[in-house]
């Protein structure tokens, strides 16, 4: 189920925010628990039973990792919890790429007779979220949780279930024992979720239908500026899908009491790949930090030694976001970038006309976007020469209108300016004019009117069964 569907809206959302409003304090969060499973259950059938698998495996070992610490076995609990963790992932998530990337290694066609084994939706991030609280366990930072409905709800908890962001056990700790239904917390819980749905279903939904047009196309077909075009708008729909998405997760976790940690912070004002993954998806970046970078050593031993912890955590950054070797090559690429700036052009960019650094930012960002988008490596390498000029930058047999029209066009601008935080210093610049001439009783009319727009065009959107994919439902 999607949060961007009209039947979340109008059927499981209400159902779950009055009975949570309304129940008795000792019912939320079974209710939530009973909740969270059927969500999960309602797109994945039967394999919400993997769900409740994993809450029973991490709410036993979590436990045990206690209970073992004083005859020295916690350190073997943490790394059988884990081991059992990754497995689910490397045989739903991997076991078809190992399989026939073999084949592929041995020189021999796949057999006929693939794997096939299914992908369960949002398996990659409740999984790190119980490999986090094994570990935060293990660590001393938080008690192991005993009480089973918790740990459940901690690790199935419906609006960061599918697509994050990635919630650390300690967090959120306090609020699922004891928190407290706050209006002023409801009410920007509703105002950022509706923000979040007209992200994904507004903009990211316009330009997909854009970008899907263009890559779908033979790439001799069209020229070097709709290739631009192209990568342009799918930086700006995987930014756009993914951050709103985020948005709708932390909007109802307010709604619900829960305070989720920010995932995203204006990611394409970067002026360095470092300040990017600062900014991008910062749930993850800060997981691979504490549990991997960290544990490998960091930056605290020598040069080479850290050069190669990033080639490590960003080799597994590729493939957590996708059993293939276009996210592998698209992790390395970023890596690769970072050791540079790590090397000579760190110095180099902090030392140029900011503009300089902010554009080569973006140009690293987009041409890996390229192969993120494009599983088939030589065609994405085709692509990135399309972007140059190769096979003639200006001959196309289609024109600009086949992709773009008015509409499109508008927020496309919208997007852009958006995504460069040009939008929030101006909404930020109208608070506080409207603050100095004491006119804030009018200005919360206009927002909530503009809120109440947008969920009504959002609403008249999906209602039209318009094109509404979700990128990182695959990861």
């Amino acid at each position: 189920m999607l949060f961007s569907s009209i039947i979340f809206i109008i059927l499981f959302l209400p159902i779950i925010l009055i009975g949570h409003t309304f129940l008795p304090k000792k019912l939320k969060n079974l209710f939530l628990l009973l909740f969270s499973l059927i969500f999960y259950a309602w797109g994945e059938g039967i394999f919400v039973l993997l769900m409740i698998t994993s809450i029973i495996i991490n709410y036993g070992i979590g436990l045990a990792i206690e209970k073992l610490r004083d005859k020295n076995l916690d350190q073997l609990t943490l790394i059988i919890g884990v081991i059992i963790n990754i497995s689910f992932i490397v045989y739903f998530k991997y076991a078809d790429f190992i399989y026939s990337s073999y084949f592929d290694f041995l020189g021999n066609n796949t057999p006929s007779n693939d794997l096939n084994i299914h992908l369960p939706i949002g398996i990659s991030f409740f999984t790190f979220q119980s490999i986090s609280y094994l570990i935060d366990v293990y660590r001393k930072d938080t008690i192991a949780q005993t009480n089973p409905i918790k740990i459940g709800l901690y690790i199935s908890l419906f609006p960061q279930l599918i697509a994050g962001p990635i919630v650390r056990y300690t967090d959120i700790s306090k609020e699922l024992s004891k928190r407290k239904l706050d209006l002023n917390l409801f009410t920007s819980g509703i105002n950022r979720f509706i923000i979040g749905l007209a992200k994904k279903v507004i903009i990211a939904n316009t330009l997909a239908s854009i970008c899907d047009k263009i890559f779908a196309l033979n790439l001799t077909d069209f020229s070097t500026p709709i290739a631009w075009l192209g990568i342009i708008c799918y930086t700006l729909q995987i930014y756009f899908d993914f951050s709103g998405y985020s948005d709708m997760a932390i909007g109802l976790g307010r709604m619900l009491g829960f305070k989720f940690l920010e995932n995203f912070n204006f990611p394409y004002i970067a002026k360095s790949i470092q300040d990017f993954w600062r900014r991008w998806h910062i749930s993850l970046s800060s997981w691979f930090k504490d549990y991997l970078y960290i544990p490998l050593g960091g930056n605290r031993k020598n040069n080479t030694r850290t050069y190669f912890n990033l080639i490590v955590v960003f080799f597994v950054t590729g493939l957590w976001h996708g059993a293939g070797w276009n996210f592998i090559f698209w992790g390395l690429f970023h890596g690769f970038f970072l050791i540079l700036e790590r090397l000579f052009l760190g110095k180099i960019l902090n030392k140029i006309w900011s503009p300089f650094s902010h554009i080569y930012t973006l140009l690293v960002v987009m041409i890996a976007w390229v192969f993120f988008r494009i599983e088939d490596f030589d065609i994405a390498l085709e692509y990135v020469f399309k972007l140059f000029g190769q096979g003639g930058p200006f001959m196309s047999i289609y024109h600009y209108s086949h992709f773009i029209n008015n509409y499109n066009l508008m927020i496309l601008i919208i997007a852009i300016l958006s995504s460069l935080k040009l939008l929030k210093v101006f909404h930020e610049y109208i608070n506080r004019l409207f603050f100095k001439i004491r006119l804030k009783n009018l200005l919360t009319f206009f927002k909530v009117l503009t809120l109440m727009i947008l969920l009504c065009c959002c609403l008249s959107e999906l209602a039209t069964g318009t094109h509404n994919p979700f990128i990182y439902f695959r990861f």
